[in-house]
């Protein structure tokens, strides 16, 4: 999973200060009257960059190697959301409301090596029980996207077969 309102709010590993925020929200706001103005939204940097080499971020060239190639582009999933979009994320945090979800089973699936695995580790803790985490080994986070190879369905079929009666 990925909290992209977790990395709105707080940064990525929950690095931004108090004041840091402010100053998005400042900065968000000030982007609303621009966008007003030109009578359309303006987008945020891409998530998966056109064009990446070693030097690229990891993240980036992690998402870049499955959104910008041949193996998951799409014209339409432009990886970007609006500058201002952001706002909402920011102030209405995604997992706010998991206990509604729990103590419905829940299973969270993540790689081994996933820059996202704090996440769903943070999530799991959130939940209450039945709940479980399976940790997909030697996987990153788009490996389980389309890598078969990597992919539990064994350990999805035995989930939804004991779950869903």
């Amino acid at each position: 999973m990925y909290d992209i309102s977790r990395v709105a709010a707080n940064g990525w590993k929950d690095s931004f200060t108090e004041e840091d925020r402010n100053s998005i929200l400042d900065a968000i706001a000030e982007q609303r009257y621009v966008d007003f103005e030109a009578g359309q939204p303006t987008l945020a940097q891409r998530g998966a960059p056109i064009g990446f080499d070693e030097n690229t971020d990891p993240i980036g060239r992690e998402f870049g190697e499955f959104y910008s190639t041949p193996r998951g582009y799409h014209p339409n999933s432009i990886t970007q959301f609006t500058i201002t979009g952001s706002m909402s994320f920011m102030n209405f945090p995604l997992l706010t409301h998991i206990k509604s979800i729990s103590p419905r089973p829940i299973l969270f699936i993540i790689g081994e090596h996933a820059h996202s695995r704090y996440f769903s580790e943070d999530a799991y803790e959130l939940a209450e029980e039945p709940k479980e985490l399976y940790i997909v080994p030697n996987a990153g986070h788009v490996d389980l996207y389309d890598k078969k190879d990597f992919i539990p369905f064994d350990r999805l079929e035995s989930f939804f077969t004991e779950n869903l009666k």
